[in-house]
């Protein structure tokens, strides 16, 4: 079962966000992910119009637009946004799909940061699913930040894995069909691997290279001058 105190305590978070501090101006990004199913279902008992802002980065793989689907349709979630790399962006900084393995910061920067930048406009804060435990990088996170002037709240930010599987456990949540095949975090296709044992969550992304993050939950930063206007 997961700790009563950490579910209490991140329910209570988001309902306080919800409802009572950002009412109409607080956001959840979802990558649909392996275990994206339990913020979302924590948020769908709250209230199900809480817009869901989720990244189609059109090289997402064809498990996870199918996982997305079914979710929608059994939380009841009523406003899922589809964002997309507007179409100039694509046409000048990628037209052959590549540059994931020339500039993987960039193609991240165009593919994601900016669609969800775009979406953010309006809000106040938005929620995420990250939690300490998922890497090394992510080993200091708070439950609530600041950062470029929105508040972004981490309910989930001190369960563990096995809080996770108890709570999908416990609530019938279906498993991102992939999970059984040892992909552990699940972003684009060129650019997931599995997991192998020992390993933590996320190690399969961006495998061999020093990139750990694609950008969306760091600070924003300019990019070279060759890369895509922020």
């Amino acid at each position: 079962m997961v700790a009563a105190h950490r579910l209490a305590h991140s329910g209570a978070l988001i309902e306080k966000a919800v409802k009572r501090r950002f009412p109409g101006r607080v956001a959840l990004s979802s990558s649909f992910g392996t275990s994206s199913a339990v913020l979302l279902h924590l948020v769908s008992r709250i209230d199900p119009t809480v817009p869901v802002l989720f990244l189609n980065t059109q090289k997402l793989f064809g498990e996870t637009l199918r996982y997305r689907d079914d979710l929608m349709g059994r939380l009841g979630l009523t406003d899922v946004r589809e964002l997309a790399p507007h179409a100039e962006d694509i046409a000048a900084h990628d037209p052959d799909g590549m540059l994931f393995r020339t500039q993987p910061d960039l193609c991240c920067h165009m593919r994601k940061t900016l669609p969800l930048n775009r979406a953010l406009q309006g809000f106040d804060a938005w929620m995420t699913g990250r939690r300490q435990e998922q890497s090394s990088t992510r080993s200091a996170l708070k439950p609530v930040e600041r950062i470029d002037g929105r508040v972004k709240i981490n309910p989930l930010a001190h369960w563990s894995g096995d809080d996770i599987d108890a709570y999908m456990d416990a609530h019938d949540l279906p498993r991102h069909p992939l999970e059984a095949d040892g992909f552990l975090s699940i972003g684009c296709m060129p650019c997931t691997d599995r997991v192998a044992p020992g390993e933590d969550a996320r190690a399969g992304r961006w495998r061999g290279s020093e990139k750990s993050e694609c950008g969306i939950h760091l600070p924003l930063s300019p990019l070279p001058a060759t890369g895509v206007p922020a």
